[in-house]
């Protein structure tokens, strides 16, 4: 059986104020692309199909688009859990109707987890839909006072599952959770906490006894512990930690005794998110629109020393979708505050606020030589006023 898993569309997502729409219904076009190539005979998608649970409408317009040729034109078999990001009732909508179409979607985690079971032709594949719940919802829902946190509810929805699973048959889960393994996973800045004050880990050891596990939330593609344990990651980059990570959608087959064989297939999106550094000078220099695709979304860190007039005007005219902006040694944004003085400034006299203005702008230390400058500047004007 070749199944094809992705996630975290995170659909109507704005990244630094930019609607990603028409990015997503260029990537996503890809993903149908793609299906229609490779002929998939189901599609896995782990949760975060809306970046938040009241999408905006070109949004679901855009999910309704997309399944319906994905399901309707190429008559594969769609399985759908609900993330952290999603409305479980809005994701879960109708979802009784659609599977005649061929269409599961998992909105509100059950108490009794039952299997979609497709066949190919060694037999059946049985498909464990989990879609993310709080702890507290599962703890209601199993009347278990002894679940607190997101690894104690997996905990409980696991045993569940493995009282009734079939071992003779092929079984394949698909799950929204931040997965603890040997190793330490890479996170994105994107990606929102699943828990506030508590532990949002589960442990990768309850899904031993699956063949595969199909794992959303985080946006790097990466193995948890096992080759079969995966995060698809995110079918684009939605912040600038992501800014070096290669996307793509998981393509797996499995033969007759669960053994599977993965790839992962790289998307092209419209325009990359990346980061560029160095002098403005350097960076808006005549030879980037050769060497550099200048559409992309930006992030530029600067090098120079010294104040700079209007470098974010002067950057724009040559990457047009430039998102932020940095000076190197400081750890904000363009139009933040500048000095550390906010507080206590009526207090300190000019030629200190203005070392502390230097030594913000140009990350170095204002030597006594230049404070005797500024002193004897001050001293000028404050003369000057005074005699005028």
């Amino acid at each position: 059986m070749k199944i094809l898993q992705t996630g975290d569309w995170h659909i109507g997502k704005l990244v630094h104020g930019v609607h990603m729409t028409s990015d997503q219904r260029v990537i996503l076009s890809q993903l149908v692309a793609l299906i229609e190539t490779e002929k998939p005979q189901v599609l896995l998608i782990t949760g975060d199909l809306y970046d938040r649970s009241i999408p905006p409408v070109e949004a679901v317009e855009l999910l309704d688009e997309m399944l319906s040729e994905i399901i309707l034109k190429h008559r594969i078999t769609v399985i759908v859990i609900a993330g952290n990001h999603d409305s479980p009732d809005r994701v879960g909508f109708a979802s009784k109707m659609l599977m005649n179409q061929g269409l599961f979607i998992a909105g509100h985690i059950s108490k009794t987890i039952e299997p979609i079971v497709v066949e190919d032709e060694y037999g059946e594949v049985n498909f464990y839909p989990i879609p993310f719940s709080e702890p507290a919802v599962v703890r209601e829902l199993y009347g278990d006072d002894a679940i607190r946190d997101h690894d104690s509810a997996m905990n409980a929805i696991m045993d569940r599952i493995q009282k009734n699973i079939d071992k003779s048959k092929r079984n394949i889960c698909i799950a929204h959770a931040y997965m603890m393994g040997a190793i330490p996973l890479e996170t994105s800045d994107s990606e929102r906490p699943l828990s506030i004050g508590g532990s949002e880990m589960v442990n990768v050891d309850y899904f031993e006894p699956f063949h595969y596990v199909a794992v959303g939330h985080l946006h790097r593609p990466q193995k948890v512990k096992h080759e079969h344990i995966r995060y698809a990651g995110s079918l684009l980059k939605y912040s600038f930690s992501e800014a070096t990570q290669k996307k793509s959608v998981t393509l797996m087959e499995m033969d007759g005794l669960g053994k599977v064989d993965i790839r992962l297939i790289e998307l092209k999106p419209i325009r990359d998110l990346r980061v560029i550094k160095g002098t403005l000078e350097d960076l808006i220099h005549k030879d980037v629109y050769t060497t550099e695709n200048t559409d992309d979304y930006i992030m530029a860190i600067l090098t120079d020393r010294g104040e700079l007039i209007d470098a974010m005007s002067k950057l724009r005219a040559v990457y047009p979708n430039i998102l932020r902006l940095e000076k190197e040694g400081f750890d904000r944004e363009a139009g933040e505050g500048l000095t550390k003085t906010s507080s206590d400034f009526v207090s300190k006299s000019p030629v200190d606020l203005f070392a502390e203005f230097y030594e913000e702008m140009s990350g170095e230390v204002f030597v006594d030589e230049k404070r005797c400058v500024i002193a004897d500047l001050v001293d000028a004007i404050e003369q000057k006023r005074r005699t005028s």
